[in-house]
């Protein structure tokens, strides 16, 4: 068992729940978050009175599943990136698991 972190742009939510699906990845957990890709916009959004909103519109899903469905959805992933015309690829990341209940 294994635990997968993927994070996507809010525009792409839909697509990785399909790709889940398609991994056979049935149970996972999700969360709305701000992404960032530079420390101005972080300073920008610890301002006490933006005037403007310093993230972008993100979700996150986490899972505990099988290395073997984990193969199927990076694959999957990599197909999904290769194909898109915005540099906001959906990411991944795995994390070994040493005691779980």
């Amino acid at each position: 068992m294994k635990l997968l972190i993927v994070t996507v742009v809010e525009e792409y939510a839909k697509e990785i729940l399909q790709l889940f699906k398609k991994a056979n990845i049935e149970s996972f957990s999700g969360s709305d978050i701000d992404g960032y890709k530079n420390p101005a916009q972080v300073l920008m959004a610890s301002n006490w009175f933006p005037s403007e909103k310093g993230g972008v519109e993100s979700a996150m899903f986490f899972s505990f599943t099988s290395e073997e469905n984990i193969d199927i959805l990076f694959e999957l992933i990599l197909s999904f990136n290769n194909k898109l015309e915005t540099n906001n690829p959906i990411r991944a990341a795995v994390v070994p698991i040493e005691k779980y209940i």
